[in-house]
């Protein structure tokens, strides 16, 4: 027998047959305590459900499961020497309206829940003899005590809708064999499990050896280009902080602006200028040329066509476009130091390098630990700096589709617009998530910032 908890006598009450009929039936404990509206809704919600579920909902479950049949191809026309093209099943519209049905599946599931929890909430209500909600009630509810539900509504349904099933869709690609061979509605593709996990990671026969290859040959410059772009940025825009911060030196706001200018200059232009000046012909060159350190043209530096240089010339304009970033928010922390802390330091005889290391650099850490990750992270999916600075390049026949100044977020874009090879771009997807994720986590947990939050001082 079902029942629930009275929460005030704590005795197990027995579910009424109006509550009991409510898991068949939906809305009709609310209907049956003259909760005409929300019985009502309840009710059409349920026949909504199965309405589209027996008029389309199941197969496309069934259609998902498959993922299509029927190719296209051609049939001859009969009676005649011509044939016509009959187009087959669209895998990936099966795909997408199976994911849509699991949505709806889900969204019902959470409407039969509240059903239930609806018809017990009045059953109880009856039972101490309190006065049950009408409609208006429960309107004047959604705008007063519970009125974050009411605007968070809306925008949860553009974010399952436009967010929520695309990613779902993306990563279901991931077990797929959805690639330049497979393309919709010519060819249908299929689940092949965990089998593009399996030639990323292990590698196998042919491509598979070449993807694997790739990948781990990517993901260490991935991971040597974050770290480097990462702590060149920030260890020097802290120095450049420290030095503009001295008493000594005048015009401080002057040289913050100077240095702003970077900042406040779109980020794509800045990047395009520095492609320029890195170029064969490029200003660099050219005044190497002209100041006699390279004799012409033919022996100009391989900003761009030599992998070492190229990765070099990166990590130096990221430095560019990054400090002054660092700077600010360092120039923040060190104007909020207790000056007190410099002064019990210096009467104990430490100098300047000693105090930086024991007071300023461990405050700075401090607060900037959750930034350092952040900032990590992103330069391990910075996508516009490699594609406008390089391009990924210089390219190699070493990888599949990639070069060896690319990122995997710039390898995923290559293999999408350039490969079409959407299950593979996927899978990439899905362990740059797995990788940043964890990454993120462990460095954030093992910090003071995480340890020490409320006893640091």
């Amino acid at each position: 027998m079902s029942k629930k908890l009275d929460s005030e006598s704590k005795i197990e009450v027995p579910d009424s047959i109006a509550t009991k009929i409510s898991f068949v039936i939906m809305g009709f404990g609310n209907l049956a305590h003259k909760q005409f509206v929300k019985g009502a809704a309840f009710l059409l919600i349920e026949v909504g459900y199965i309405l589209f579920m027996l008029m389309g909902g199941l197969q496309n479950l069934w259609n998902m499961i498959t993922l299509g049949t029927v190719e296209t191809h051609e049939e001859k026309i009969e009676g005649s020497m011509f044939s016509r093209v009959v187009y087959g099943d669209n895998s990936m519209l099966f795909l997408l309206f199976g994911i849509i049905t699991l949505m709806i599946t889900a969204a019902f599931v959470g409407f039969y829940i509240a059903n239930i929890r609806s018809a017990r909430n009045v059953q109880q209500l009856e039972m101490k003899g309190e006065k049950i909600p009408s409609f208006i009630d429960d309107v004047k509810l959604l705008i007063d005590s519970r009125f974050h539900i009411t605007l968070l509504f809306l925008p949860i349904v553009g974010i399952v809708t436009f967010t929520l099933v695309p990613l779902v869709y993306m990563i279901l690609i991931a077990f797929t064999n959805y690639d330049r061979d497979h393309q919709v509605p010519g060819n249908l593709f299929h689940w092949v499990g965990l089998a593009n996990f399996k030639d990323v990671l292990l590698g196998g026969v042919g491509f598979a050896d070449q993807f694997s290859h790739t990948f781990f040959g990517v993901l260490g410059w991935t991971l040597i280009w974050a770290f480097f772009a990462t702590f060149t940025n920030y260890f020097l825009g802290i120095i450049v902080a420290i030095i503009i911060n001295q008493k000594g030196i005048k015009y401080k706001a002057l040289w913050r602006s100077i240095l702003v200018l970077t900042i406040a200059m779109p980020q794509f232009i800045s990047l395009l200028v520095m492609r320029n000046f890195f170029s064969q012909y490029g200003v660099i060159n050219r005044a190497l040329i002209n100041a006699g350190i390279i004799s012409d043209l033919n022996h100009v530096i391989p900003f761009f066509t030599d992998p070492t240089w190229a990765r070099v010339s990166i990590i130096i304009v990221n430095m560019w476009v990054g400090i002054p970033y660092t700077m600010l928010m360092s120039s923040g922390i060190l104007m909020n130091i207790p000056q007190d802390l410099y002064e019990a330091a210096t009467v104990d005889g430490a100098n300047k390098v000693q105090m930086f290391f024991k007071i300023t650099l461990p405050q700075i850490i401090f607060v900037t630990t959750p930034y350092l990750i952040t900032t990590f992270i992103g330069n391990i999916n910075n996508f516009n700096l490699i594609y406008l600075m390089t391009g990924g390049g210089p390219s190699t026949t070493d990888y599949y589709a990639a070069g060896k100044t690319d990122l995997l977020v710039t390898w995923l874009y290559k293999l999408t617009s350039d490969k079409k090879d959407y299950s593979l771009a996927s899978t990439i997807g899905i362990l740059i998530f797995i990788i940043s994720a964890a990454l993120s986590l462990i460095t954030y947990r093992n910090t003071k910032s995480y340890k020490e939050e409320d006893s640091f001082q």
